[in-house]
């Protein structure tokens, strides 16, 4: 465990040139920083920018994490999707609020999002799930997330025989396929620093205003 230790406490962190955070003209509204700093990962080529981690708690209050991928974002909220059979849409059933988390370790940057979910109409449910590849679209109309499995060879000819129900039926759609929105209350960004002097901006909703300012890092 010692050397585990050490390991760890010498990997580097904030390595290389990091992108500057101006806070002296932060807009009256996160979605419009949130979208620049998105499209910013993008153009530096940042990996997977819109992978996220959702964060939820059950109905004993457990918490659980799991990293998804953000469908779209708007004033309307943050857009993601599951099956709402599924742990996390159990979940959300059970308390309809969650935190995502964005972290893009080549930038040093991170935001937060915290709010409540609502479900979008079926039809928009079920334009998301027919936009979906083929093979991600028979994986979930297996409706068994989380399940246990005997063996690959169990989950292997199952995914064949929904793919070929993928094939048969191109506009088959699966009845618990959920469009997610997360309706942010609090929104945070976080630029890291090599000498700690990280920066951090705070939004919060308040009588559907924005209010916004900077925290201690």
């Amino acid at each position: 465990m010692s050397d585990l230790r050490e390991t760890l406490r010498a990997l580097e962190v904030f390595d290389g040139a990091l992108p500057t955070f101006d806070t002296s003209e932060l807009p009256a509204d996160p979605h419009e920083l949130f979208i620049a700093w998105l499209l910013a990962a993008v153009r530096q080529g940042v990996r997977e920018p819109h992978a996220m981690t959702l964060s939820t708690v059950d109905a004993d209050g457990d918490p659980a994490a799991r990293v998804l991928i953000l469908k779209n974002v708007s004033p309307d909220g943050w857009e993601f999707a599951a099956d709402s059979t599924s742990p996390k849409g159990r979940d959300l059933a059970a308390h309809p609020s969650a935190t995502l988390t964005f972290y893009w370790p080549a930038l040093a940057r991170q935001i937060r999002v915290r709010g409540g979910v609502t479900t979008a109409p079926p039809a928009a449910s079920a334009a998301d799930f027919l936009a979906r590849s083929p093979s991600a679209r028979a994986e979930a109309l297996l409706g068994r997330q989380s399940g246990p499995l005997p063996d690959t060879t169990a989950r292997d000819t199952a995914v064949r025989a929904s793919t070929a129900r993928v094939t048969a039926e191109p506009d088959l759609i699966s009845p618990t396929w959920t469009l997610y929105a997360l309706h942010a209350t609090t929104v945070e960004f976080w630029q890291g620093d090599p000498d700690r002097n990280h920066t951090r901006v705070n939004y919060r909703r308040t009588e559907g205003t924005w209010e916004r300012g900077l925290l201690w890092p």
